[in-house]
């Protein structure tokens, strides 16, 4: 017969089973980001990290024309134009830039389920707005 182990809990310690420990440390990021970030204003933890509003649009531009002329497989063109937008959109908000590019940026991101239609159509817009207005 094998002996019984009992769990042994040290005075002032929470219990494994409490979830309080957890509630505590999220509560904790929620502060720090708050913090951070500043009043009013939201962050995604692991979000596009941000670069230069040139180099955003660059990428933007080269991952439009990337699916225009098909450049890859849908999957792989699927995830380079989200990231190219997402990398613009938080470059767009760490300048505070407000531009027709940024919004579409903004609207792109935000959307599920992208077919190649609305990759082409998002593709087009972009380039549309990039030879439209000169970057600062």
């Amino acid at each position: 017969m094998k002996p019984s182990v009992k769990a042994v809990e040290q005075p002032g310690a929470f219990p494994r089973t409490s979830p309080l420990p957890r509630l505590l440390l999220a509560g904790l990021a929620l502060v720090v980001v708050g913090a951070v970030v500043g009043p009013g204003r939201a962050a995604v933890v692991g979000g596009a990290r941000v670069i230069p509003f040139e180099q955003a649009v660059e990428r933007s531009r080269v991952a439009a024309e990337a699916v225009i002329h098909r450049r890859g497989k849908e999957t792989c063109l699927r995830g380079k134009l989200t990231n190219a937008l997402l990398g613009l959109s938080a470059s767009c908000e760490a300048v505070g830039q407000r531009s027709g590019l940024c919004a579409l940026a903004d609207q792109a991101v935000v959307q599920t389920g992208w077919s190649m239609a609305f990759m082409d159509a998002t593709a087009h817009q972009v380039l549309d707005l990039i030879e439209a207005k000169p970057t600062p």
